[in-house]
């Protein structure tokens, strides 16, 4: 059996750029992989950017309430989910690989369990824990719940402790109101940091 994967960590971690090994990883063996990410992560369009510069087009983009097990039985049968009904020659996959996954519902990651459990392809999904009021994301608390494994990726705040917290920042201020979801560089920019620093920057304030 197959296993969910949920590799998460605060931002500026390296969790596009783990995925993006990991799938030249698996090609590099001439197997096959989709990537997937959910379409509220406008940053980059279409693709999986790396703060290293790496980038690469993803195979699925997943609309909210979508259905991740149709969407990955679709691509899986061919490049082009449109002519479904035609056979189409393709390698099975051998993994599906998910990033940004925070942004899923619930009712989706469950979708990526019962892909690595039922139809035996491990699934290996990327994301942030909580938000910028330390409140999970709900994609991320659900993973939490159902992964086989959790891995966490590590980075540094800016005194050199491990980073923990993301903060929503707009110009020097740190902020706390405002929606759940707001892309990086859409006039907010975050900043990873240890409990410590972000006590310090909050003004002790832990979340809303």
């Amino acid at each position: 059996m197959a296993k969910l994967y949920f590799r998460y960590g605060a931002m500026n971690s390296g969790k596009s750029t783990g995925l993006l090994q990991a799938a030249f990883n698996y090609e590099e063996r001439g197997q096959r992989v989709l990537l997937a990410k959910p379409d509220v992560d406008t940053k980059g369009d279409d693709q999986v950017v790396s703060r290293l510069g790496m980038a690469r087009t993803v195979d699925i983009m997943i609309p909210a309430g979508a259905s991740v097990t149709e969407l990955f039985n679709a691509y899986a049968a061919g490049d082009d989910p449109d002519a479904l009904l035609e056979h189409v020659d393709q390698k099975p996959v051998a993994c599906l690989l998910v990033d940004e996954a925070q942004f899923l519902s619930a009712g989706q990651v469950d979708d990526l369990f019962r892909i690595a459990v039922q139809q035996n392809v491990p699934v290996l999904a990327y994301g942030i824990r909580t938000d910028f009021r330390t409140r999970m994301f709900p994609g991320a608390h659900r993973l939490m719940e159902l992964a086989h494994t959790l891995e966490e990726l590590k980075t540094i705040c800016r005194c050199g402790r491990k980073a923990i917290f993301n903060t929503r920042r707009i110009g020097d201020e740190v902020v706390f109101d405002g929606d759940q979801v707001a892309i990086d560089g859409q006039d907010v920019w975050y900043e990873s940091l240890c409990g410590s620093c972000y006590l310090e920057a909050s003004g002790g304030r832990l979340g809303a």
